[in-house]
């Protein structure tokens, strides 16, 4: 397997377009409670990319996982999400919302839950609060306790 390092990075136009070719949300991009990497080769190529949103003390909204289009069906998105995993705080509750990646997901741990069963930290972002589509699958991660 390659070397691959996961770097933060700032909303970019590679990022954005990365997100846009995968069907990706760019609306929310911006914010102060939001973190973006960059999964990079040992060659210094950017593989993909990930964030997540910190929506209050005790939940975290991964979001903006894509690996970029030459480089995808290579097993990178399963790395990309590893590596992003382990940036979060280990006792925050994971959510994520996903319209089409819910199997990918659930190899990780993540279980669907209905949207009453979301705290209204999660439930008051952009993302959940109106850009998603009310189809969208929310899901949680499944963690042993701290």
């Amino acid at each position: 397997m390659r070397e691959l390092n996961l770097e933060p990075v700032p909303v970019s136009d590679a990022l954005k377009a990365a997100l846009t070719s995968a069907g990706l949300l760019t609306d929310d991009l911006e914010g102060a409670d939001r973190a973006y990497f960059a999964l990079v080769d040992s060659d210094g190529g950017i593989v993909g990319y990930s964030g997540f949103e910190t929506c209050d003390e005790a939940s975290v909204l991964l979001r903006s996982v894509v690996v970029v289009p030459e480089f995808r069906s290579n097993g990178l998105g399963r790395r990309l999400v590893e590596l992003t995993l382990a940036k979060l705080p280990i006792a925050a509750e994971v959510y994520l919302a996903t319209t089409s990646a819910a199997p990918f997901f659930e190899s990780f741990g993540f279980t669907p839950i209905q949207r009453d069963q979301a705290p209204n930290a999660i439930l008051s972002t952009r993302q959940l609060s109106g850009l998603c589509p009310a189809s969208a699958t929310i899901m949680r991660l499944n963690r042993p306790p701290t």
